[in-house]
């Protein structure tokens, strides 16, 4: 297997979905909380970074293996079909992967506690169904808030509770907060699955998969990506005004016309090879941008004190 093949098997392309939360969780815990725990915000990660890409070759994997379009999708759209990979060996990397990464968890239960136990327990039970089981959440109308919830919100808690469970406090002040600042991440993730199932309609019908636009329709799914990328946005500019965030991070909305120009491309034509990446950009160049922001806006404060 080349390492071309390898990263578009692991959809590499769509880590910030991970990677970028893993920050903006630093960035909150170090700025609102005042802690970082390094060694341990690194085993975390790496771990996190290992079940991502077996999720995504777990949902490759069964998508091969689950076909009912067996001539145009599992020979030439699957990545192992297209590029005649072993379906055991593709098997063995995830399940690899997966005890790789289960391995740090429970090391990382150790040192911070059982807050752990129970999150990264719950992330697993999604990344292994997203995909797998009689009725895949891929394949069903919750997909998109699975995907944006885990992938946003709950890596940012996990991020947040690994870098300050000395003094991470269980109440509703501290959960609304953290609501506030990984929304928007998890808006756009489950955007960017939104966007997947608005280029991929036809195929997914093909395959019997019911995602929420079977349901809501093309016309009802733009509407909603569309709100959502304002919402990510509006919530981006109050996030100063509660003081989670420090007033760096208002230099997001000069991306504002980037992610009204990748809004359109996806609203004028819905085609995979086309303008799926619109919503690759969008989460991208936002989570990015929130994520800089932030950090620079911690820099100048450690700078000036």
């Amino acid at each position: 297997m080349s390492l071309p093949v390898f990263l578009e098997l692991v959809e590499m392309k769509a880590k910030t979905a991970s990677v970028f939360p893993f920050i903006i969780g630093m960035c909150f815990s170090a700025y609102y909380l005042h802690h970082l725990n390094w060694p341990l915000a690194i085993i975390f990660f790496i771990a996190m970074f290992l079940f991502n890409m077996a999720v995504d070759m777990m949902d490759n994997y069964n998508d091969y293996r689950h076909a009912i379009d067996t001539v145009n999708y599992k020979r030439k759209t699957n990545i192992i079909g297209r590029e005649n990979l072993n379906p055991n060996l593709v098997l063995g990397l995830l399940l690899a992967f997966s005890i790789v990464a289960a391995i740090m968890g429970i090391y990382l239960v150790v040192k911070a506690g059982l807050p752990v136990l129970w999150m990264g327990i719950f992330c697993f039970l999604v990344g292994i169904f997203y995909s797998s089981g009689p009725h895949p959440l891929s394949g069903l109308p919750l997909g998109e808030f699975f995907s944006g919830f885990t992938m946003g919100f709950m890596i940012i808690l996990i991020s947040v509770y690994i870098n300050s469970y000395q003094v991470f406090q269980w109440n509703w002040s501290t959960i609304w907060r953290l609501i506030v600042i990984a929304l928007p991440d998890q808006l756009w993730i489950s955007n960017l699955m939104l966007a997947n199932n608005l280029c991929d309609m036809q195929e997914d019908e093909n395959n019997h998969r019911h995602t929420i636009i079977h349901y809501i329709g093309i016309k009802n799914g733009l509407i909603a990506y569309s709100v959502k990328n304002v919402i990510a946005m509006v919530l981006i500019v109050v996030s100063p005004f509660i003081g989670i965030a420090p007033w760096t991070v208002l230099l997001t909305i000069l991306i504002i016309p980037f992610v009204y120009k990748q809004t359109r491309l996806l609203i004028h034509k819905q085609v995979k090879s086309e303008t799926f990446l619109s919503g690759v950009r969008t989460l991208l160049v936002g989570s990015a941008t929130q994520a800089v922001s932030y950090l620079i806006g911690i820099l100048i404060i450690r700078l000036m004190h």
